[in-house]
């Protein structure tokens, strides 16, 4: 089974959790996962499978967008409703004024610190196990880029924000430092992820919708599955003859006179399947950065 799912992921269950339990009911040998949810956080996890995890670092590297609730006054071990509080603090008089200076120190590139109780590995561990441990952490900063920053509505002390942001950002810091800026601290109580590129619109499907499916059928289940190239719908595409097919399915570099100088771009075979994921330097030469192992939209008879 080749192909994607845009799973709605429940709350409570972590990334792996949430795929390990897709990955059975769709009976899929291999899985993964583009960026990882918190058990708090709900909303899109694109999952992968067979040939589609190729393409699993592409999309981890995407744009994605959030809705994030967080709450001002309180600091936590793990800068979410999670953690223990670490920190109360009398939260000041706040027009909405204030709250959007303080936003728009966060907008742009930013250096962010990420959380101590989080899936970075450091000497092949997860910060988190040894956070658990109440190990000294020095965590390091790290440069995100936060595209939308925006204040949706505010409930007394809980404030609702719509984030857009680039690979490596943790919503939890952004909470932790609007905090600080606005003299008081604060934590993240909630968050939903509304898309990640290139699935700004994404159709998603919960596991109790692929559990009712899986009970029906394997054609029920297919309804769900995304083809791999779904996921590089957004990159300049090549399409080859049967020679340069060929030559490429046997791993030899072939010339092109199109998209010269591209980073990435989406190569496809004569018969129209997806055949790698390559990019054309300066002078022409496709280099194949990804190669898939699909089967033919029309094999032979």
């Amino acid at each position: 089974m080749h192909g994607i799912v845009l799973l709605d992921k429940p709350l409570g269950l972590s990334s792996n959790q949430a795929l390990q339990a897709a990955r059975k009911l769709l009976r899929a040998a291999k899985g993964g996962h583009t960026g990882a949810l918190d058990p708090l956080a709900t909303g899109l996890l694109p999952l992968c499978f067979g040939e589609g995890t190729k393409i699993a670092g592409t999309l981890l590297g995407s744009c994605k967008a959030y809705i994030a609730e967080c709450r001002l006054g309180i600091t936590t071990t793990t800068a979410d409703l999670e953690g223990e509080i670490a920190l109360q603090r009398p939260v000041p008089v706040l027009d909405d004024a204030a709250i959007e200076r303080a936003l728009a120190k966060l907008r742009g590139r930013i250096v962010q610190v990420p959380p101590v109780y989080s899936a970075i590995k450091q000497d092949g561990e997860p910060l988190y196990l040894k956070a658990r441990r109440g190990e000294a952490i020095e965590v390091p900063s790290r440069e995100v880029e936060i595209y939308r920053l925006d204040l949706l509505s505010r409930s007394g002390d809980s404030l609702q924000l719509y984030v857009e942001c680039g690979s490596g950002t943790y919503v939890r810091s952004l909470a932790v430092d609007l905090g600080e800026d606005l003299g008081c601290g604060a934590h993240l109580t909630a968050l939903r992820r509304l898309w990640v590129e290139p699935f700004r619109e994404p159709v998603m499907v919960t596991l109790e919708q692929l559990q009712q499916a899986a009970e029906q059928s394997d054609q029920a289940l297919d309804t769900y599955v995304l083809p791999v190239e779904a996921g590089l719908a957004e990159l300049p595409t090549l399409r080859l003859d049967a020679a340069q097919s060929l030559a490429v399915s046997q791993g030899r570099q072939i010339p092109t006179d199109v998209l010269n100088g591209v980073p990435r771009c989406a190569v496809y075979a004569d018969d129209g399947r997806l055949l790698a994921l390559g990019e054309v330097d300066q002078e022409g030469r496709l280099h194949i950065l990804r190669g898939f192992n699909l089967p033919q939209i029309n094999p032979p008879v």
